[in-house]
């Protein structure tokens, strides 16, 4: 009995001890890798890897920055979730080449510990119009209202004001060595290893109140992006989403110009969504879409009007110019490539002038089977018709009438087919 009892307790004891080890583990900080665009693909990333920080009750979350910049209310959303986290934020513009501009300065300034590392740099925050033109009134009120937000950041972190509202109005940058020398930043770091040292022992301000940070020699665990967010990310860059956009219009083109065909049909209404998708988080310029759209009527219309390549020519204009301004935004990274705009508007041209033509050809084909394929067929009179007689068409006997006399041997011409009986002429 007490030998049944104590292995009883040396099981449990094997379940419980590992339970407890894990339980001793400390969180350590999470790390996130942003290089590339603030866009909500960006934000969505962010916002998911802080709040999982905080339910695991982890150290510290180390945001690594890469960014030109971006949109303004993902940025926005970046930073709420930031001045919600109960967990330490610190934002690492790196690796050594790496900039934090624009969308990226408000990111970096509003973080609880702001570091960069050797040969980055920072700043060119003025706001740029995304999705259309301002005017003089709107810009200055963009401005004033970004230059508002930039230095409640500063001023809520401790940073330099003044040099913020200059990134915004004036558009300025600074290296990693400046903005340490000027207050933008608390620290420089060569590698996280380095930076989770050198932040040991410091307290800030969190959404709980005041917290030391303990990251020196904790585990770091690197929070990916997922495959989901990845190919969203993909999706999301202006060259992809333009591409999507006229594998659509090919495969819906295709599927109604071929009824049945059900892939290109199915294929270009996926590639349609996804682009409407990518153009939820893209400046889209809808005037650049409906040339598009004409570019690909004119492509159609050339097949049905003769306008010797007029319609053609004006089709491919319509096409490169409605490209270029899909996605208006002074910023490059909302631009589409012109490498990729002007093979896009000759391969399109062939591609609808070829399949429209072909489609055009089947329609005006004459049917060759059924009794629409007996019209116009010449045969041969089997037996003299007076009335009603004997022919020979396409190799079959058939029972014929017809207005006029015709003998046997004469060569005859189908007009209509009625049931099993055909109304002929002489040929």
């Amino acid at each position: 009995m007490k030998k049944r009892l104590l292995t009883k307790l040396l099981s449990l004891l094997f379940i419980i001890l590992p339970l407890f080890s894990i339980l001793a583990q400390e969180p350590g900080v999470y790390v996130i890798t942003l290089q590339g665009v603030i866009n909500p693909v960006a934000s969505e990333y962010i916002k998911k890897g802080i709040s999982l920080a905080n339910t695991q009750g982890a150290k510290a979350i180390v945001i690594e920055l890469d960014t030109p910049g971006g949109l303004d209310t993902s940025m926005r959303e970046i930073i709420k979730a930031i001045n919600q986290s109960a967990v330490p934020v610190v934002v690492y513009v790196s690796p050594t080449g790496a900039r934090a501009a624009s969308a990226g300065v408000f990111i970096t300034l509003s973080a609880h510990v702001a570091a960069m590392a050797p040969g980055t740099n920072i700043g060119a925050a003025h706001p740029v119009g995304i999705g259309g033109k301002m005017d003089k009134t709107m810009v200055e009120k963009v401005t004033n209202d970004a230059v508002a937000y930039i230095k409640s950041i500063a001023e809520r972190r401790g940073r330099n004001k003044e040099w913020a509202e200059k990134a915004v109005r004036k558009s300025i940058s600074a290296t990693a060595k400046e903005a340490l020398e000027l207050g933008v930043i608390d620290l420089i770091a060569n590698n996280l290893d380095e930076l989770l040292g050198k932040i040991d022992g410091t307290t800030v301000e969190t959404a709980s109140g005041k917290v030391k940070l303990k990251t020196k020699g904790v585990p770091v665990k690197k929070v990916p992006m997922g495959l989901r967010l990845k190919i969203l990310g993909v999706i999301s860059n202006p060259n992809i989403a333009y591409i999507l956009m006229l594998l659509g219009f090919y495969g819906l083109f295709f599927e109604l110009t071929n009824p049945g065909a059900v892939f290109p049909g199915v294929f270009g209404a996926i590639c349609l969504i996804l682009a409407f998708y990518s153009f939820q988080t893209l400046p889209v310029n809808y005037a650049g879409l409906l040339l598009i759209i004409l570019s690909i009527v004119l492509f159609i219309l050339e097949i049905k009007v003769t306008s010797h390549g007029v319609l053609t020519i004006g089709g491919i204009i319509s096409m490169v110019i409605g490209s270029i301004m899909l996605f208006e935004s002074p910023a490059p990274f909302f631009k589409i490539s012109l490498y990729i705009i002007v093979p896009a508007a000759i391969v399109t041209a062939l591609f609808f002038t070829l399949t429209f033509s072909l489609a055009l050809k089947a329609w005006r084909r004459k049917p060759v089977t059924g009794k629409e394929g007996l019209l116009g067929q010449e045969g041969i009179a089997h037996t003299d018709i007076n009335g009603e007689g004997m022919v020979l068409v396409r190799g079959e006997y058939w029972q014929a009438y017809s207005d006029e006399p015709i003998k046997k041997g004469d060569k005859v011409i189908v007009e209509s087919v009625s049931g099993l009986k055909i109304k002929v002429k002489r040929g």
